[in-house]
């Protein structure tokens, strides 16, 4: 019988070991992939900081007047290119075509559509209860 204890313990002994082991060496294959992701992160960080130094070098109103001055064939406006507010079309109606129509073959009802509306929004007044 103690024999047999004795089996127990350093069994179980042998397999705690053995379970620190993986769990030290499985610690060890997180904290390198941690370090990978760090290591990818600092690289798009560093991109990143790169691609805004080329955008702000790109971005200068100096530069870009002189590659519009060079590249494009631009000429002043000129006050006869503006357009005045009576040149512009008034805005269409807002009238329902497809309820005329039908009223038109009597499937419907006439009904008032906002623009011939003569009525008062309000509703009408009421007698309100004296407390």
């Amino acid at each position: 019988m103690n024999r047999l204890l004795h089996i127990i313990a350093l069994s179980a002994l042998i397999a705690s070991a053995g379970y620190a082991y993986s769990i030290k060496y499985e610690t060890l294959f997180y904290v390198e992939q941690v370090a990978k992701l760090k290591s990818k992160v600092q690289r798009e960080r560093d991109a990143i900081a790169v691609l805004q130094a080329e955008w702000q070098f790109l971005d200068r109103p100096d530069r870009l007047q002189a590659a519009a001055e060079q590249h494009l064939d631009l000429q002043p406006m000129k006050i006869q290119q503006l357009a005045r507010l009576s040149d512009l079309p008034n805005r269409p109606s807002r009238e329902d075509g497809i309820g005329r129509k039908l009223e038109a073959l009597g499937l419907l009802e006439p009904t008032a559509t906002p623009k011939d509306k003569t009525s008062d929004a309000r509703t009408p007044t009421t007698q309100t209860p004296k407390r």
